[in-house]
């Protein structure tokens, strides 16, 4: 079972880090051309308003439902069921996502004022950041419809994963970032606000990634026509799970966007450098963590169908270990090397034109944020050991406290440390969250960390201090702030190099293998 697991999750992991890298270049072209301005905080703004309801509807709360009601299905009904069930789920969602993708490119000026409260105030007022306001209105008109079409892309990607087409719903995202990259280069001329042509990218994104996964569908044999289904037994079953899931898987994009509120008040570039500091968590978060619990909620969904109740705590336990071995390294590094990563992602163009030194200010928002990083990635593993056991209530719980917690840690620390408070406190909550599922399932008799795990764990943060404190004290000895772009990508990737090498050789010493990662162990 975990050598099957780990093999999927490498496959999820490989086309996830195609994806990020992509987004990293996305990235670097959204700052060349936009910079951490007024333009680059409207636009990441409208962005983030489709994508925080796309991980809400689809992949935060209705995968988390359909998955194991879709694995139950196909193991003890058939394919016939399943081709039933897709219809109803696919016909009843996209009725409910074209009312609300209806209603909220209608609605965009509402939208709009609600979550960018501070840009509204001006507005009202004819402050100086109105024009934040009147562009976020217009610029949600084109990326909100991105819900509708991302939503679909989930629904398939949870079936294709069901199906063990792990690689395909993986791969979906990079087609995201080519058309962004693509409007970018070949548009910027065609809008006097070179924000219109990313937004235009986020539009076609959406489309093109649905029409990639529909031939992998056909070629299954699940599709049949849609129908709304409502009241369906099946359907209901999902909707009834998917309720609660759609507030208690997505507490770490509800206290973001808290934050992109709260940041709407701060100074300008809050946004900007909050949206990069996040970015660059996302890699390894996206890579790891979310490879993983792509891999492991089907897994966990038909051990506990057929009752396996030990196999699915080894599953879990595998899950945690797989986690720390690549968190902890992930974590420190980027605490170690955050200033030269974003001087080559992003300090180019309109970024790098400013008089605000934009590379300080991400870097110091990278270690705010890298605070929380293996808790975000926890937090992946422990939630599937609830919903493959079609428990969405207690997740709910405990992210009801977290995000208390969280605007607790905002009102504590933003007055005083301004955004970085808002990224120190998604770290804080991140880790209450995690520590509370854990502790739940733990009480439950469901799940306890073995303690050959907590010995790994032991290992694996010395070994990634060791090599972080390294690899800074090596950055520290040359003077890349002044080298070309290309002396500075091979000085990095001489750092990542030697980061491995001192990582994993130290690993080998305290005597891990690489089946400690690979199998299954009590």
């Amino acid at each position: 079972m975990a050598k099957g697991l780990f093999r999927s999750g490498m496959i999820v992991s490989a086309m996830t880090m195609i994806s990020r890298v992509m987004g990293l270049v996305r990235d670097a072209v959204v700052a060349n051309l936009l910079g951490a301005g007024l333009a680059a905080d409207v636009f990441l703004f409208a962005n983030r308003i489709p994508n925080f309801l796309r991980r809400l509807f689809a992949e935060g709360a209705f995968a988390q439902a359909f998955v194991p009601v879709l694995s139950e299905i196909k193991e003890k009904h058939g394919d016939d069921e399943v081709r039933l069930f897709v219809a109803q789920a696919v016909g009843t969602l996209g009725t409910i996502l074209m009312c609300v993708t209806i209603l909220g490119v209608v609605g965009s000026p509402v939208i709009a004022a609600l979550f960018g409260t501070g840009w509204f105030v001006d507005w009202w007022q004819g402050g100086p950041n109105a024009e934040k306001f009147v562009l976020a209105s217009s610029l949600l008109k084109l990326t909100f419809p991105y819900l509708f079409f991302i939503s679909l892309v989930a629904l398939s990607g949870a079936i294709l994963n069901v199906y063990n087409r792990f690689a395909v719903a993986a791969f979906t995202p990079v087609l995201l970032n080519i058309s962004i990259i693509s409007c970018a280069i070949f548009l910027h001329d065609a809008f006097s606000v070179n924000a219109y042509a990313l937004a235009v990218g986020v539009f076609v994104g959406g489309v093109v990634q649905l029409a990639f996964q529909l031939p992998f569908l056909l070629r299954l044999g699940v599709l049949s026509r849609p129908t709304f289904a409502w009241h369906a037994p099946q359907v209901s079953k999902v909707r009834k799970l998917m309720l609660p899931a759609m507030f208690g898987v997505s507490i770490s994009q509800i206290n973001l966007l808290l934050d992109t509120v709260i940041a709407s008040l701060l100074v300008t570039g809050s946004i900007s450098w909050l949206y990069y500091s996040d970015r660059l968590i996302e890699f390894p978060l996206g890579l790891f963590g979310i490879g993983i619990a792509t891999v492991i909620l089907p897994a966990l969904s038909k051990l506990h169908a057929g009752d396996k109740l030990e196999d699915f705590q080894k599953t879990l336990d595998w899950g945690v270990r797989f986690i720390l071995f690549l968190g902890f390294p992930a974590m420190f590094g980027l605490m170690a090397i955050s200033p030269l990563i974003i001087t080559v992602l992003f300090d180019h163009g309109a970024f790098s034109s400013a008089e605000v030194d934009h590379v300080q200010a991400v870097s110091y928002g990278v270690a705010a944020y890298s605070v929380g990083l293996v808790s975000f990635m926890m937090i992946k593993v422990l939630a599937p050991g609830f919903y493959a056991r079609q428990d969405t209530r207690t997740p709910v719980r405990i992210g009801i406290v977290t995000l208390v917690l969280n605007m607790v840690f905002n009102i504590i620390l933003a007055p005083f440390i301004g955004y970085l408070g808002l990224a120190l406190a998604t770290s804080l909550s991140a880790t209450c969250n995690a520590l509370l599922l854990y502790r739940r399932l733990n009480s439950d008799g469901v799940y306890r960390v073995s303690g050959f795990t907590w010995g790994f764990a032991v290992k694996c943060m010395v070994a990634a201090v060791v090599m972080a404190v390294s690899v800074g004290y090596v950055a520290t000895l040359y003077p890349w702030q002044s080298w070309l772009l290309m002396e500075q990508i091979a000085l990095l990737a001489m750092l990542l190099v030697m980061a491995m090498v001192v990582y994993f050789g130290l690993m080998l010493l305290f005597g891990v293998r690489p089946t400690t990662i690979k199998d299954l162990r009590d």
